[in-house]
């Protein structure tokens, strides 16, 4: 195998053998093909694409990697969450209580910031004490115990997406479909799951701005789930401006606190929503699969959100008595105690549910207030995201240690009026200078004008199965 070859081939747009590309993947894990070598690769790969033979080759690869979980021993349906990255996301820090909460088993392993987005471990570590770094051994028994764990990827876990996801951070190889397909689905895959949903991202904050191309991702997905007998659905989502109004790690978690405690952007508190009623459907529709391995699973247990006779599959009204009783684990604060009692399995400080003061604050908080009246036309989520990052709140090279106290909060929504001096923003920094360039880049990201601004539904139709 040589891999020049391999990169030309993809550079060229000429057909792949199969064979030669796990030979390829697998010296890279053997350490026989360089890191230049598979950035080469990667950028080629973004630039050129690959055949399905091939993506399924490198799924494949990536997944048989390292360990695949068996959960078939848990009495009840397994599904996680994942998405496709967006700014402002802080979604998994409430749905996956919320989740539990509603009586799946929520096996969650995220990742780290990537790019410009930022990462759900990330926002984990910002609580004092919290660890994402637990045993595979120790994560099964929180789920057996409680329903729900976030980890980070494990050592066992698709080894050769951890070191991937690592460097296309920081090689500008990461607006890719079956790059991004493949990291995601390798992993997901890996958890033994009976269901998965996925968040799908739209708009200029997505790693794939255009809504056809943010689409092909998301049935590019939902076909390797179905291949692998892992009933997948994508729920296309807005990221043409951030969600919610905090971009940065510690002011994200105080936002989901928010949320968890039924109050928080509604835009939040939407997706949030939407995306848990998608999980109990998807678990329903496991009842009709028996994954590989595994027996064939149950549909909710007792005390969780199926109404008898209820399908969740079904069109219309058919998920409004799931939404109904999600939104009340939400509201009663169900899903906040299953929070806290994680944060604190976790190693982190429980009292933070309580009192996010506890969180990292920044020492330079500097509020950008508008220059004249109007509607706020649009708040670009990208400039954003790339501003959290050089304030210190993400990674431009390899193992670099974050800031979890940056960012930016209390920003304005698009079609939001502002009169002159009204805030638009506050910035947390590090330091004056720090503060100052961000200001500039929040000031910039924001656009105030006279007309209502067109934006992308908050929410699109789920993308499931295709029929044959």
């Amino acid at each position: 195998m040589n891999p020049v070859r391999i990169i030309e081939a993809v550079r060229d747009g000429e057909e792949l053998d199969p064979d030669d590309l796990t030979r390829f993947l697998e010296g890279y894990t053997a350490g026989e093909v360089e890191e230049y070598q598979m950035s080469a690769f990667l950028m080629a790969v973004v630039l050129k694409g690959l055949a399905p033979e091939a993506l399924e080759r490198l799924v494949g690869t990536m997944l048989h990697s390292g360990a695949v979980l068996d959960l078939s021993h848990l009495p009840g349906p397994r599904v996680d969450k994942h998405s496709t990255g967006g700014v402002g996301d802080k979604v998994s820090l409430v749905l996956a209580p919320l989740a539990a909460a509603c009586g799946l088993y929520v096996p969650m392993m995220s990742g780290r910031g990537l790019g410009h987005t930022g990462g759900t471990l990330d926002k984990l570590e910002a609580i004092p004490g919290f660890r994402t770094d637990l045993s595979l051994d120790r994560f099964v028994a929180d789920l057996e115990a409680h329903r729900v764990a976030m980890i980070g990827q494990t050592v066992e876990i698709a080894p050769l997406d951890r070191r991937l996801y690592a460097l296309r951070s920081v090689s500008g190889t990461v607006p890719s479909i079956p790059l991004i397909a493949a990291s995601i689905m390798s992993k997901k895959l890996a958890e033994g799951l009976t269901g998965l949903v996925l968040d799908v991202k739209m708009g200029s904050g997505a790693f794939l701005p255009d809504r056809e191309r943010a689409l092909e991702l998301a049935r590019t997905m939902v076909d390797i789930g179905t291949r692998h007998d892992v009933p997948t659905t994508a729920l296309p989502t807005a990221m043409d401006r951030p969600l919610g109004r905090t971009v940065g790690n510690a002011l994200e978690v105080r936002e989901a606190l928010e949320c968890l405690r039924g109050e928080g952007p509604h835009d939040l508190r939407e997706v949030t929503v939407a995306l848990v009623v998608e999980m109990l459907a998807v678990a329903d529709a496991s009842k009709a699969v028996s994954p590989r391995g595994g027996s064939e699973v149950t549909s909710v247990p007792e005390g969780g959100t199926l109404p008898e006779g209820e399908s969740p599959s079904a069109a219309g009204n058919g998920r409004d008595p799931l939404r109904a009783r999600v939104l009340e684990k939400l509201d009663s604060g169900a899903a906040l105690e299953i929070f806290r009692s994680l944060v604190e399995r976790q190693g982190g400080d429980p009292a933070i549910a309580d009192d996010p003061d506890l969180l990292p604050g920044a020492a330079v908080v500097e509020e950008v207030r508008s220059e004249r009246s109007g509607v706020v036309q649009g708040v670009e989520p990208l400039p954003l995201g790339r501003a959290a990052v050089e304030l210190g709140g993400g990674r431009i090279r390899l193992g670099q240690t974050i800031d979890p106290a940056v960012g930016f909060d209390q920003l304005v929504h698009p079609g939001e009026h502002v009169s002159r001096g009204d805030l638009l923003g506050r910035v947390h920094a590090s330091g004056p200078a720090a503060a100052q360039a961000a200001a500039e880049r929040l000031r910039k990201a924001i656009s105030v004008g006279s007309t209502v601004p067109t934006l992308l539904p908050l929410i699109e139709t789920p993308i499931q199965e295709r029929e044959s």
